[in-house]
């Protein structure tokens, strides 16, 4: 008969025998889980990398219809801005070319109106009032004349109302202003040396005359 020692050994025997297999199971479930954990963080990083393309995209898009605005509204614009500036430069140079003008047809004036308050009618005598006043005359009509081809010659412009006609502001007159007759004579100082020596040469016929 076996002792009391022996039978509890064997006893202890059998109980680990008996824990193995429960062990075993733990660790495969223990796996699965850790695989299942895996797989669904796998699946939130693809989760998020989705996301974060498909905001990508957006901006993307978002920043394509900023950019193609931007282009729109830049050749709008350029377009714009080019077409002032021409207009612009033209209309600066009519308005140079016209300051010029009256530059001169001022000075053309002044001299004219130097000449004009320097006759005395009073003080003419009987032996020189027809000399004088033929002298007069001529440069009286000079004067007008002059006028009347400067008034013609700044109608339409920005300077016409100066001699008492509209300004309809033409581009096409004032285009064709170099042209004038009255303003080529004004820019090679004839105009304003015509009187000067029209007057002389009368007087020298007068003289003669007599």
């Amino acid at each position: 008969m076996a002792s009391p020692t022996d039978h509890t050994h064997h006893i202890r025997i059998r109980s680990t025998q008996m824990e193995m297999p429960s062990s075993a199971g733990s660790g495969r479930t223990e796996d699965y889980d850790r695989k299942l954990k895996d797989t669904q963080e796998e699946l939130e990083r693809i989760q998020q990398q989705r996301e974060e393309l498909e905001r990508k995209k957006i901006e993307l898009e978002e920043l394509t219809s900023r950019k193609r605005a931007f282009v729109s509204q830049q050749v709008e614009l350029t377009e714009k801005l080019t077409s002032a500036l021409t207009l612009i430069d033209r209309e600066l140079f009519e308005i140079r070319n016209e300051a010029d003008d009256l530059e001169q047809c001022r000075a053309c004036f002044a001299g004219h109106l130097s000449k004009i308050e320097n006759f005395t009618p009073e003080n003419w005598t009987r032996e020189n009032t027809s000399e004088k006043l033929e002298r007069a005359t001529i440069a009286i009509d000079l004067a007008a004349d002059e006028y009347d081809q400067a008034a013609a010659h700044f109608e339409g412009s920005r300077s016409g109302a100066i001699f008492g006609r509209a300004s309809k502001r033409s581009r096409t007159s004032t285009r064709n202003r170099g042209s004038s007759e009255f303003m080529t004579n004004l820019r090679n100082g004839f105009a304003f040396n015509l009187p000067v020596v029209v007057l002389g040469g009368l007087a020298l016929v007068v003289y003669l005359l007599k």
